[in-house]
Order: structure tokens, then sequence, then C-alpha cells
């Protein structure tokens, strides 16, 4: 298992807060972040990306997705977590490895208890950048501009932070809906 573009800033967690892991699932990376909601402020707590070798079997890298989120979960204490829905892809073979790595990681998120949201990329990148069809690189900008203390040196690290953001910013009205 190998692990790149970790980052963290360690400090204790603030009363009242929430704390807020969002998933970029993908075969070959998946990123993560990791983020702390009080109110509408938000503060950056680690990031980075889970990678898995293209030359492993597909059950070794689904496998690794699973015990990197489980041990993420257990590390961060998460209080809720939300994942990238599915972007339909033209390549039918490339579309299902991203299925099946997605559903892994929906998977050990519930596992471990967690309550997982779900978010379309537009509304992700609507919610953090203010158009639904921003490119990979404004995200990451507004992820900057959002989280100065964030590290992310990859995009699926800042997608996974423009998740946990998402999530932030409609966690509420997505409770008042299920009630």
């Amino acid at each position: 298992m190998r692990r790149r573009a970790i980052s963290y800033i360690r400090r204790p967690m603030t009363i009242g807060a929430i704390r807020i892991l969002g998933v970029d699932p993908g075969l070959r990376a998946t990123g993560w972040g990791v983020i702390e909601a009080v109110g509408s402020r938000l503060s950056f707590v680690g990031c980075g990306s889970i990678e898995t070798p293209a030359a492993a079997a597909l059950a070794d890298r689904l496998a690794t997705i699973h015990r990197s989120l489980a041990g993420l979960v257990e590390r961060e204490a998460p209080h809720e977590a939300a994942l990238e829905e599915t972007f339909i892809n033209r390549d039918p073979q490339s579309a299902l490895k991203l299925g099946q790595a997605r559903g892994v990681a929906l998977a050990a998120l519930a596992l471990t208890g967690l309550p997982v949201a779900e978010y379309a990329a537009n509304l992700i990148k609507k919610t953090v950048v203010g158009v639904g069809h921003a490119e990979k690189r404004q995200v990451a900008m507004m992820v900057r501009m959002l989280l100065p203390a964030s590290t992310a040196s990859t995009s699926d690290a800042a997608d996974a932070l423009a998740v946990a953001i998402c999530h932030a910013q409609h966690r509420v009205a997505r409770a008042r809906g299920a009630a």
C-alpha cells in the first residue's frame, strides 16, 4: 500500500466542530480530505491520496482502498463522510472500474457507521467554484482560497476537499429534508 501527498495540521478538535471526510473515489488514486466546520467557518485538517499500483490485481487494489479508508476513519475520527457520485465515462471498462472503486469506498465508510452523503460532480463544482462545469484547476484554486492552510498537492486530494466543503454547505439542508 502506497500513500503519497499526505499532509496534516495536527490540532485538537474544536468544541462544536463537525469533522467531515470527503472522498474522491478512483481506482488509480482515491483522494481524501478532512475538514472541520463550525457554523460556516471551515478549517483544514488533512488530505492526501490512496494510490494503487496498476500492475496489482483488481481485488488487491480494491482491498487497499478499503483498508486505507477504514484506517483514515479510525485515525481522523470524522463525524460524517461525503463521496463524489460516479461521473459517466465513455469507456465502459473504465466506468466499471471506477464504479467498483466507488462501491468499495462507499462500503468502507458505511461499515464504520458514519453517515455518508453523495454529491454530483456538478453540484460540488457549483458549490465550491460557483460554476457547475468548472475545470479541475479552478476547483483546486478555490479550495486553496477557502482553506488557506490546505496543502493539497494532487488534484485527487483537492477534489476530495471540495467534496467535504460541498457537504459542509449542504449538510443542514439535507438533514432538514430527511426529518
